[in-house]
């Protein structure tokens, strides 16, 4: 009797440890393939343009002085980040971003001789209340570094002015500044024309550890990679742009609307340890 008691114990928690060991693999799995959906796509420039009467019809040469002046970023501009994660397993795909973007470049001839933007950091969002927190707290740091800004270093040499309506892309370098640390950075921006708007695309490498930023992995829980990409897509104006948000705590936000949405999961998140 004792035996044969003895014998249903065992296979009691070797069922027990079995059915935490199926959960442990299938729930996260279940969850970001399921549940969580796929990530918000990578940033690419506008599937479509309306060319601009004055000027002139879309795949006509631009002059120098159609485009000589300031650009200044406007509403439709993007900036975020794009990380890869391990959730207990479990491959994903981080994304948080913000509209909260400003700045402006001036164009002189066929160059671009300065540009400076700034991001609100404290506005990035995610589809993660939690993910959102950590990234705010001991990542980021927004209320100590509640921006991150490029400004360019270099001119960028545009040679023959774009067509409207085409596609160049020009090799750039710049310093980013962000957590408190600043550094030189080389990038490639793939810009279109359209008018009197320009749209602009740049994904940026970043390797954490050289801007001070803590690795985003959490006690085994969610590891990341030590690097992610900065994921960037400004809308240029020759008209208003976007007024600079106010971060944080207690202000308002400016010119750029505000978080942009990134879709939201249809259950309740998964609790991510605070540590």
């Amino acid at each position: 009797m004792v035996m044969r008691t003895r014998r249903k114990l065992i296979w009691w928690i070797g069922g027990l440890v079995a059915l935490v060991v199926v959960v442990a693999v299938a729930g996260p799995f279940i969850y970001i393939h399921f549940i969580e959906g796929p990530a918000p796509t990578k940033l690419t420039l506008p599937a479509t343009h309306t060319s601009n009467p004055a000027s002139g019809a879309t795949g006509s040469t631009a002059s120098s002085s159609a485009v000589t002046g300031t650009w200044n970023v406007g509403p439709g501009s993007v900036a975020g980040y794009r990380v890869q994660e391990v959730l207990v397993g479990q491959n994903a795909t981080a994304v948080g971003r913000t509209s909260a973007v400003w700045g402006s470049l001036t164009i002189s001839g066929t160059s671009v001789t300065k540009g400076s933007f700034t991001v609100d950091m404290a506005s990035v969002v995610s589809d993660q209340s939690e993910r959102n927190a950590q990234f705010d707290g001991r990542i980021m740091d927004v209320t100590q570094y509640p921006t991150a800004t490029l400004v360019l270093t270099s001119p960028i040499a545009l040679g023959t002015l774009p067509a409207v309506g085409s596609t160049e892309r020009y090799p750039a370098q710049g310093t980013l500044t962000m957590h408190g640390v600043s550094k030189p950075v080389t990038f490639t921006v793939k810009a279109e024309r359209n008018g009197s708007e320009t749209d602009v695309l740049a994904d940026l490498p970043i390797t954490f550890a050289d801007w001070n930023i803590a690795n985003p992995s959490v006690g085994g829980f969610v590891t990341t990679a030590d690097n992610g990409i900065l994921e960037v897509l400004l809308h240029l104006t020759t008209g208003t742009g976007n007024a600079p948000s106010t971060s944080s705590a207690g202000s308002t936000a400016g010119g750029g609307g505000g978080p942009v949405t990134v879709p939201s999961t249809t259950v309740p998140p998964l609790t991510v340890p605070s540590g």
